[in-house]
């Protein structure tokens, strides 16, 4: 069933400008990626620039609401939109890595800030009867888009200031966009307060998989392009396989959620973290075609985009429904701890055993969430279900679903 006209007029502007940061995003990720490698900054110096993204990211979490409830919701995006874009235009500008990595966590804080507040905005502003089609349309965008980014990598020259351009372009369009949308933005609301240790004793397994989940996904993200492209792959094969491993993630969403709302969660999530590991170990030992690699690539994406929403799912099903938006703001600061950690570790590790050293560390880290899960689904008594499904979400480095009125 289609959207109503009122729906459309009050999200669709704000979908598709978030779906233009998102096309940016996505291939932005993958393209510094590669341009660390060529600019030669050291082992050291590059994970720390990948994972300057992912701490700038996290800080958003803990503090944008904050700047959203004191400037309002078009305002907190023009601001977080406009920061994101004068970045990316310093970097061809100044071509040093502490500026590199300085800059990255501003563009980090600034997307995590734009995707909060158009979530915080989407939940406010739907109806309830057509909620699930909003934010199914928000996911087809990012989707969408995200998967789009990659191909750019393939027709772009990534050693120019081109790129930077390009996305400056995107994040200026999408700020023109939303701030002369004439939709009215939501008003927020005092929500009920969780202390920082009442969460892991409620869902262990959930928290330590969302600190996990982070790890690989900003591991993958951040090291496997540039790997590829250490190894003289083409750059529109390695479009290729980012473009299968997001599409990858898009295809596992539904079935894997139907499967976590009508069967047990920390199960599901054992399952999801074997076959990461038996499909990480597999990129290893099988032949390097792309007959071989394709598949593998969509199932790694698969398994490692649909961890994070059943921890999310989990953990929400062990708390009371009144701390929804806490719950949510303490995951996505726990999975950007691990996405900060992810490409540092891997670096280290890239340097002295090549990239199966990073597929061996990611399979033995998910190996041991899947044995942590099946305990875990043995020991801890089963939650009640607070209503809370399993939901879609984006296929980044740091999943979103956050409401910044808890922050």
């Amino acid at each position: 069933m289609l959207l109503s006209a009122s729906a459309l007029r009050q999200i669709g502007t704000l979908i598709v400008a978030t779906s233009a940061i998102q096309l940016a995003n996505g291939f932005f990720g993958t393209f510094i990626s590669l341009r660390v490698v060529l600019e030669n900054f050291g082992p050291a110096m590059t994970g720390l620039v990948l994972s300057s993204y992912f701490a700038g990211f996290t800080l958003a979490a803990l503090c944008c609401g904050r700047v959203i409830e004191r400037v309002g919701h078009i305002r907190a995006y023009a601001a977080f939109a406009g920061g994101a874009a004068a970045a990316t235009a310093a970097m061809p500008l100044i071509i040093e890595p502490v500026a590199w990595l300085v800059l990255r966590a501003i563009i980090g804080f600034g997307c995590a800030g734009v995707f909060v507040t158009t979530e915080s905005w989407l939940n406010a502003k739907a109806a309830p009867a057509e909620r699930g089609r909003v934010f199914a349309s928000y996911m087809l965008g990012t989707f969408i888009a995200l998967a789009a980014g990659q191909l750019l990598i393939g027709i772009v020259d990534i050693e120019s200031a081109a790129p930077f351009n390009a996305i400056v372009v995107l994040f200026a369009a999408a700020l023109v966009i939303v701030s002369t949308a004439r939709a009215e933005p939501p008003r927020l609301r005092a929500v009920a307060k969780l202390p920082y240790g009442q969460l892991p004793r409620a869902a262990p397994v959930a928290v330590a998989g969302c600190a996990l989940s982070g790890l690989i996904t900003g591991t993958f993200y951040a090291l496997v392009p540039a790997w590829m492209q250490g190894e003289d792959i083409e750059r529109g094969t390695i479009a290729l396989f980012m473009l299968i491993a997001v599409l990858g993630g898009l295809a596992f969403q539904v079935p894997v959620g139907q499967l976590s709302d009508r069967l047990d969660r920390l199960g599901m999530l054992a399952v999801l973290s074997v076959g990461f590991t038996c499909s990480a170990i597999a990129l290893v030992l099988l032949p390097h075609t792309l007959a071989v690699v394709l598949p593998v690539a969509a199932l790694l994406g698969g398994f490692m985009s649909t961890l994070y929403p059943v921890c999310v799912a989990d953990a929400h099903d062990r708390m009371p429904g009144d701390r929804v938006v806490a719950v949510s703001g303490q995951l996505i600061l726990i999975s950007g701890l691990g996405s900060v950690a992810g490409p540092l570790i891997g670096t280290t590790l890239m340097a002295r055993f090549g990239i199966d050293g990073v597929l061996y560390f990611m399979a033995a880290s998910m190996l041991i969430l899947g044995i942590v899960a099946g305990a875990g689904r043995m020991i801890l008594t089963s939650p009640r279900r607070l209503e809370r499904p399993f939901e879609i979400l984006p296929p980044q480095p740091t999943p979103l679903a956050h409401d910044p009125s808890g922050a």
